[in-house]
């Protein structure tokens, strides 16, 4: 049931995120979802969004019947930027769904002035940001539109679930309508949908955002020991943060160069067999089979980042002593 502790979870996401309204959802991908709908996005209309993200980002296009319209990312990053998507605006384009992708920003101030110099609308998929800082601000703080994610895999965690911050009172009005079959008031104003979060679910994340601190503060430790290892070896690139960026570390991605020689997917079997969880690089979105039409498309660094990259443990509570566990094996495996 939806209830009293919804309207606090919303309040204090408000409150921690600097935003005027928050909507809670059932998913990220809901929150993606509603995101689109009250923007008007409709069949035919295109958004540009990045192709290295988890399928969800094009999935809420595609719920539309809209087009995606893949970017590259930069070269050794996971973020796309404003430039590469200028590109791809045409007499279609009605939005551009960026990614803060791990939890590292993209330039939203680049992306607002993009957005009004070809009168688009701009939404976040900040789904992996909740923590994640810009400018000094945090995302979600001043946006048009901002969409979270509480999965179980995120620093915080409903169980399942999402949310939505805006600046817009109509936006905020429109969504939660949409979020509740489409009632507001006694009236049955648009075709909504059961996109509800539970109280039960608000009262972990209430808790759960209360720790926020905590968790960044392990994950930035946990950031430090992996950087310092891969950094005194000239076979790994590490991604780092921007000037205008401050991530949350939601994820703990380094690329590993094609000449190396180091067997990526051997060494992932090598370290999952000794308990610890390593897994490859974040989707390339038009490679995938439910994306067929774009399979034949060529986006150089989305594909080698996707492709020669690794994610590493990041949870709360890693220790130190397991940290130094885990790269001592990955040194005995690729020595």
């Amino acid at each position: 049931m939806q209830g009293e502790k919804v309207e606090e979870f919303e309040r204090k996401f408000c409150e921690y995120k600097g935003s005027k309204y928050a909507v809670a959802v059932s998913s990220g991908t809901a929150a993606l979802h509603l995101a689109l709908l009250s923007e008007e996005i409709k069949e035919d209309d295109e958004v540009i969004c990045p192709s290295l993200s988890f399928i969800a980002t094009a999935n809420s296009i595609k719920f539309v019947n809209a087009k995606p319209v893949f970017c590259d990312v930069e070269k050794h990053n996971v973020i796309i930027n404003p430039g590469d998507a200028e590109k791809l605006i045409t007499g279609k384009t009605k939005a551009i769904l960026i990614v803060h992708q791990i939890g590292f920003a993209c330039d939203i101030d680049g992306f607002k002035k993009l957005a009004e110099k070809h009168n688009l609308k701009l939404i976040e998929d900040a789904a992996c940001a909740i923590g994640s800082g810009y400018k000094g601000r945090k995302i979600g703080g001043d946006s048009s539109l901002a969409c979270f994610s509480f999965h179980p895999r995120k620093i915080v965690t409903t169980g399942e679930g999402g949310m939505i911050t805006t600046n817009n009172r109509e936006t905020y009005e429109r969504i939660r309508a949409l979020r509740n079959h489409g009632i507001s008031g006694d009236k049955f104003i648009y075709n909504g949908y059961n996109y509800r979060m539970t109280d039960i679910q608000a009262s972990i994340g209430i808790i759960q955002l209360s720790r926020m601190e905590k968790y960044l503060e392990n994950r930035k430790m946990i950031a430090s020991m992996y950087d310092d290892f891969f950094e005194k070896d000239s076979r790994f690139i590490t991604i780092k943060n921007k000037e205008f960026s401050d991530t949350n570390y939601q994820s703990y991605c380094v690329y590993i160069k094609p000449e190396s020689g180091i067997n990526i997917n051997g060494l992932i079997e090598k370290m999952n067999n000794n308990g610890i969880s390593l897994r490859k690089g974040i989707t390339a979105i038009h490679k995938q089979d439910s994306f067929s039409e774009f399979n034949n498309l060529k986006l150089v660094n989305t594909e080698d980042m996707s492709e020669n990259s690794i994610l590493l443990p990041v949870y709360y509570p890693l220790e130190e002593k397991e940290i130094k566990y885990i790269l001592e094996n990955l040194k005995t495996i690729i020595n």
